[in-house]
């Protein structure tokens, strides 16, 4: 298939937990459980911090928020510790889809256009998520997926979503981001790509070249159309 000639937009690159599918719930229950077994109990701003950051990153937030003092060596077990629970979940409990996600995937792939999965989950356990997602589609969606152990810098770095495009062979001006978090947001905009943000656990501020929208039900293609005419520096297609 190819791009239709109508649209600007060449490919879309997806965030996953949080934006795809319903697995960021998994993460926040194994950090509440790992905050247990350290005698505390996660408070909903640190969770609501952790969002769409390194597991390192999230560990960190969690030990300030506990006002406990750990090793680089515990640090690294526990970020372990939630990440096995994390998929453990995904494999026993399932993957489901956020409102409107699959629907949206299905047209862009349908349409032609490139895709790539983004996100700052390691390898291991993105391919959970994958094998799932194909399962249910019939087939692979995905051209390119980037996970969190596969980059030189996580989120908000810009460069997950840079490498994406250019294993794509995608101007960047010809792409769209699909985030649900502040930090995968803002990982998009710093790549210098238009950014359809559907916000979930926390507040995303407008911003330049940012689209916000509640869902991604209803969401399609003029959706994205819209979304890339909204970077700035976009110009019309006519």
């Amino acid at each position: 298939m190819t791009a239709s000639a109508e649209s600007a937009v060449r490919a879309v690159l997806f965030d996953m937990d949080g934006t795809l599918v319903d697995t960021e719930r998994y993460w926040g229950e194994a950090m509440f459980e790992l905050a247990g077994s350290l005698g505390g109990s996660m408070s909903p701003e640190a969770r609501t911090a952790t969002v769409g950051t390194s597991m390192r990153r999230a560990i960190q937030i969690l030990h300030a928020d506990l006002g406990v003092v750990r090793s680089e060596e515990q640090l690294q077990a526990d970020a372990r510790r939630v990440e096995d629970r994390a998929g453990e979940l995904m494999e026993t409990a399932g993957i489901r889809w956020r409102p409107g996600a699959r629907e949206l995937l299905e047209a862009v792939r349908d349409a032609g256009l490139a895709t790539a999965l983004v996100t700052t989950t390691p390898r291991r356990l993105a391919a959970i998520v994958l094998a799932s997602i194909a399962a249910d589609l019939g087939g692979e969606p995905f051209d390119v997926t980037v996970c969190g152990d596969e980059v030189p810098a996580r989120k908000p770095d810009p460069r997950p979503y840079l490498q994406a495009a250019t294993a794509l062979g995608v101007d960047i001006d010809a792409c769209v981001v699909v985030e649900d978090s502040l930090v995968g947001v803002t990982a998009g905009l710093a790549a210098g790509m238009a950014v359809l943000g559907v916000p979930a656990l926390q507040p995303v501020p407008a911003a330049p070249g940012l689209t916000l929208r509640e869902t991604l039900v209803g969401a399609g293609l003029p959706e994205l159309d819209a979304a890339l005419a909204a970077r700035p520096g976009a110009h019309a297609v006519h």
